[in-house]
């Protein structure tokens, strides 16, 4: 399955939205400090949410189906850029009363999550600029 990004510059700063697979628009967008205009976060900032997004709906999904109360259920993810190679600390807040074996089974479940599978599995990138050609008249 293939999934589609294009992020396009609005206002001339550096804010861009971005249309998700022609369903859904983001914004990203630079703090003050770097030139942009805040109104979203920066595109780094994204790898952060998308993993712990993925995560507690991993967790959510299993639960639902197993009829299992986790209303106060939370994903926190710390993204560290700077060591080698980059780090990621996870942390999963589970609600009280759940057993053991529970637990367990919710480890597993987070270990499913497609964005983690991803990023401990690497990328290949093919990158291609394209520069549009002048048209040519006829006379």
């Amino acid at each position: 399955m293939s999934m589609t990004a294009i992020a396009r510059r609005t206002g001339g700063g550096l804010r861009h939205e971005i249309d998700v697979n022609g369903r859904h628009v983001l914004v990203t967008d630079e703090p003050l400090s770097l030139g942009g205009t805040d109104e979203g976060p920066a595109p780094h900032e994204l790898l952060a949410a998308t993993l712990a997004s993925c995560i507690s709906t991993m967790i959510a999904l299993y639960a639902n189906r197993n009829g299992w109360s986790l209303d106060d259920l939370s994903v926190e993810v710390d993204y560290d850029t700077q060591s080698q190679p980059r780090r990621f600390d996870i942390r999963v807040n589970l609600p009280a009363g759940l057993t053991e074996a529970q637990h367990t089974r919710l480890r597993r479940v987070a270990d499913t999550c497609p964005v983690r599978r991803a990023l401990e599995a690497g990328f290949a990138f093919d990158e291609q600029f394209v520069v549009p050609t002048p048209e040519l008249r006829v006379a």
